[in-house]
């Protein structure tokens, strides 16, 4: 089947250009494979990769020191009751 695209947005034919730069592949082979992995991809997104690494580091330390509470071991809460 042969289709034609027009008025790719730029960020879509650039990823394009590089793809096929990047894998020395013609333009059609680029496009082919970026439509092929596309389908491949999770319906829903159940990580957190596209988090990583985002934040400054005081951001980072705002957050850390947000939970800093919750990080706290209670002893008692480790008790072993007794049994009679």
């Amino acid at each position: 089947m042969t289709i034609s695209l027009r008025n790719l947005p730029p960020e879509v034919e650039r990823a394009i250009v590089e793809t096929s730069r990047r894998d020395r592949i013609s333009l059609n082979k680029a496009t082919q494979r970026l439509l092929e992995e596309s389908l491949r991809k999770p319906s829903t997104n159940s990580d957190f990769d596209d988090l990583c690494g985002s934040w400054s580091g005081a951001q980072a330390d705002e957050f850390d020191a947000a939970l800093a509470k919750m990080r706290q071991v209670d002893p008692a809460d480790w008790e072993i009751p007794e049994w009679e």
